[in-house]
């Protein structure tokens, strides 16, 4: 007879997002729903259930959590979906209990333990090789391939006799430094770059900048920014990947993930929905295909409109954070409009982006094909309510920060949409011309002594304007002011330093 005894087990790290027991047995779901396997078991028969997403940024928390639980003697992975495979963190927990970890630099050049996987994953150095090898050496584990699997590995580890706990529980001080947050706009970002990469490098750089830090609502805290509207102009076809790759997503990420958006997929217990099976048959309805018959038939349509959201389900816990597609062609152009009403930009914006660009690509090339060649791709542009990045990503989200956008603010091209301005000193007075961007032809004209008034009448005019701009305008109003006081000993050319008449 199995003697009944009693665990309690204590998250130190994101505590209300666990299932608990009081067994020895944790069980790590992935992708699958947490709730989809407890349902099957009595909670005495484990310790705690949760999910892994991310090997990056969960195993390191995992890996704490198991160290202050000793009691934990079984471990069940359920490896069972294609998200699974494709986000990858289940099997590098797998290989970290299998292969263990070496000594190695993270992404950020930070100094930690690396899994020996395949799948990059990292748990912090200060956590001491000694427990890691206790760890790994008193757990035993399982991979499940379906939650009937998994159930019962579970209940065939509870009919075995309780084990002793393996040592102490074991403690390591985690610390997390707040970034430095400046004033900014409350509501309403507009953040344009040509690719997703150099796009998302811009939007980190404004949340960690003037983003507020607020609780999650779960465990932790997030820095976030209110509606976000990026802006991708010119993202490749195959997708463009720096080298080095500094993106959270490599090439064969993003082609798995790609799928969930375009393909439809069977209803499977435990996961709760794609993108793509919203897209394709939740609604009854293929709504990617009824998009492009919209714009085929009529051209100049504001009805291709695609809905995620289940207003019958979708106020209960995790509804999806896409929630709506709009597609317009305007100048020959097809354009894609997506909202998030919450959007992890660190993590998974990218990711959501290419996805995005790829289904845009598919909407194009079978409206190009069909009755429209000379269409051109359009700009992707997405909306974001929520746009957050998690605490555990702050440091990462620093270095990227550190090392690659000042070499994108190098790269900028300083050209405007809202046009150029000519300005010269004549008859007394400053004039200044606005110019459309290309043509060069004169829309607007502006005269006046004073560079502060005439600053404030072009503001005004184009509110529009790029802060580099603005910033450029005043500078030379002021230079044009200034040679237009000193009756005329200066010479006042745009684009030069002032020039003195006793020169000549």
């Amino acid at each position: 007879m199995v003697q009944a005894t009693q665990f309690h087990y204590t998250a130190q790290h994101k505590p209300n997002q666990l299932i608990y027991g009081t067994g020895q047995t944790a069980v790590i779901t992935g992708w699958t729903v947490k709730q989809a396997i407890a349902k099957h078991l009595h909670p005495s028969k484990y310790a705690v259930i949760g999910q892994l997403y991310s090997p990056t940024r969960g195993i390191n928390l995992l890996i704490r959590n198991l160290l202050l639980n000793p009691h934990v003697r079984c471990l069940v992975v359920l490896n069972a979906t294609k998200e699974d495979q494709n986000a990858g963190a289940c099997q590098c927990l797998l290989d970290f209990f299998h292969q263990g970890v070496t000594e190695s630099l993270t992404d950020t050049g930070r100094k930690s333990w690396a899994v020996c996987s395949r799948i990059p994953g990292y748990i912090d150095i200060e956590i001491s090789f000694e427990s890691l090898e206790k760890l790994r050496h008193s757990i035993e584990y399982q991979e499940a391939k379906s939650i009937p699997e998994a159930v019962n590995l579970v209940n065939d580890y509870a009919q075995r006799q309780p084990l002793p706990p393996w040592g102490l529980p074991w403690e390591f001080p985690i610390s997390i430094t707040e970034p430095t947050v400046l004033p900014g706009t409350n509501y309403g970002h507009r953040i344009e770059g040509k690719t997703i990469a150099e796009t998302w490098v811009k939007i980190i750089h404004r949340i960690q900048t003037t983003g507020t830090i607020r609780p999650t609502g779960y465990d932790g805290k997030w820095q976030e920014l209110i509606d976000v509207m990026a802006i991708v102009t010119h993202e490749p076809e195959n997708f463009y990947f720096p080298k080095p790759n500094y993106l959270p997503i490599d090439p064969s990420f993003i082609q798995e993930y790609t799928s969930q958006i375009l393909d439809d997929a069977p209803h499977q217990e435990g996961l709760k929905y794609t993108y793509g099976q919203r897209l394709r048959s939740w609604f009854g309805t293929d709504q990617i295909q009824q998009v492009i018959q919209k714009l085929i038939t009529d051209i100049n349509s504001a009805r291709a409109v695609m809905s995620l959201w289940d207003v019958k389900h979708d106020y209960h816990d995790s509804p999806p954070c896409l929630n709506h597609i709009w597609v317009r062609i305007v100048n020959q152009e097809l354009s894609l409009t997506a909202t998030f009403r919450s959007n992890d930009m660190f993590a998974a914006w990218p990711a959501n982006a290419m996805g995005l660009r790829a289904l845009q690509q598919h909407i194009y090339t079978a409206i190009t094909q069909n009755s429209y060649p000379q269409l051109k791709l359009g700009p992707l542009i997405t909306i974001s309510q929520s746009a957050h990045i998690y605490d555990d990503c702050w440091e990462n989200a620093h270095s990227v920060i550190t090392s690659q956008y000042p070499k994108i603010c190098q790269r900028r091209d300083y050209t405007d949409p809202a046009g150029s301005f000519i300005i010269t000193v004549q008859n007394g007075q400053i004039l200044v011309e606005h110019t459309t961007p290309g043509s060069g032809e004169i829309v607007n004209c502006y005269s006046g002594k004073s560079a502060t008034q005439l600053s404030r009448q072009i503001a005004a005019d184009c509110p529009g304007l790029q802060v580099e701009h603005a910033m450029y305008l005043g500078s030379e109003l002021q230079k044009a002011e200034m040679a237009l006081l000193q009756n005329q000993e200066f010479i006042y050319e745009q684009d030069q330093r002032l020039k003195n008449y006793k020169v000549f």
